[in-house]
């Protein structure tokens, strides 16, 4: 396979099978590191990158999204070269603002989504957002208000796509058919998490993007390292936090099964699980976030790896889902 290009879902727009996610950009990985990590992602193929205006909270919200476009202002063709997209609903505090009721909480009001996209677009140093997602439902505000929010900024040429991020399947199947009610085009893509240490959207999420055409985004592949080694990685001493820790004692007995199928096929246990990720037809483009060149090189050598079906078969012994599909999973 290799870094190749798929449409999104059923929609005409070609991305990369992994998406960079750059969540750790600002925090983890110094703006230098992140200019050679994106710089490093164009040559290899991946031309979908992932962030959100919250990214660099821990420093300060929105640092993410300025690294970006910082690279961005750099030139040599790397806007034109991203399909680029971001993210509204969280609290968005920063510095230099005063306290404000709608940034300062989530949502996607009309209010709160013109103003936050403004504030990407000058961070990010772009004119246009070609996704933009919805990092979470927002059940108090009305579709009326919220659709018509995006619709003026798709007429404004400052979005092209809108996407959900951790909707359920019925919020989904909502958003679609109230987007369809406005004759717009409605979602494009939905991010969740999903490893398989955590199937559970297996139930609605993933049938609910099949039937409307969403690409599927899995958020957290690698179940925040669990899936990438995490025996080796505490028994020598890499991760020595105590949480880690304790995740990987509760589950010691899955991993030591996991982790011996991967010796036993001769691939990175990370590289499995993003293998796994890649074989779902649903699955547009994980998401990966590396810290590291290294993170991103391992990655990429994932979207190599052929699993056949007699190891897919053990992993689901390893890891098994929900049953399957509602309501088959549950009924008759």
């Amino acid at each position: 396979m290799g870094i190749e290009h798929r449409r999104l879902g059923n929609h005409g727009a070609y991305v990369s099978n992994l998406s960079l996610g750059t969540m750790n950009f600002g925090w983890y990985t110094s703006r230098e590191e992140a200019f050679a990590i994106m710089d490093r992602a164009l040559e290899l193929g991946i031309n979908f990158f992932d962030t959100a205006d919250v990214y660099g909270r821990k420093i300060e919200c929105g640092l993410t999204e300025e690294i970006i476009g910082q690279w961005f202002a750099q030139g040599g063709g790397r806007r034109d070269a991203v399909i680029l997209a971001t993210k509204v609903h969280n609290p968005m505090s920063r510095k230099a603002n005063l306290p404000e009721a709608n940034s300062d909480r989530g949502g996607v009001s009309a209010y709160k989504i013109r103003k936050h996209c403004e504030g990407s677009l000058s961070r990010l140093q772009t004119d246009h957002i070609d996704i933009y997602q919805m990092h979470h439902i927002d059940r108090g505000c009305p579709w009326d208000e919220t659709w018509g929010a995006f619709h003026a900024l798709i007429q404004q040429g400052k979005v092209v796509y809108v996407g959900s991020s951790n909707f359920a399947g019925w919020d989904i199947a909502t958003a679609c058919q109230e987007a369809s009610r406005r004759h717009m085009t409605g979602l494009v893509s939905e991010q969740s998490i999903y490893h398989l240490d955590n199937r559970a959207i297996e139930l609605e999420v993933i049938p609910a993007c099949r039937h409307y055409g969403l690409g599927l985004i899995p958020w957290s592949p690698l179940s925040g390292g669990l899936l990438g080694g995490a025996l080796e990685k505490v028994e020598t001493g890499r991760r020595s936090n105590p949480e880690f820790i304790a995740r990987v004692k509760a589950k010691r007995e899955q991993l030591e099964a996991y982790e011996d199928l991967c010796r036993e096929i001769g691939q990175p246990p990370g590289e499995v699980a993003l293998a796994w990720l890649l074989h779902n037809p649903v699955v547009s483009a994980p998401i990966i976030g590396p810290r590291t060149m290294e993170q991103l090189e391992s990655a990429v050598r994932a979207t190599e790896i052929r699993l056949d079906e007699s190891v897919l078969e053990r992993l689901d012994q390893i890891f098994p889902g929900p049953g399957g599909e509602a309501p088959e999973a549950y009924a008759w």
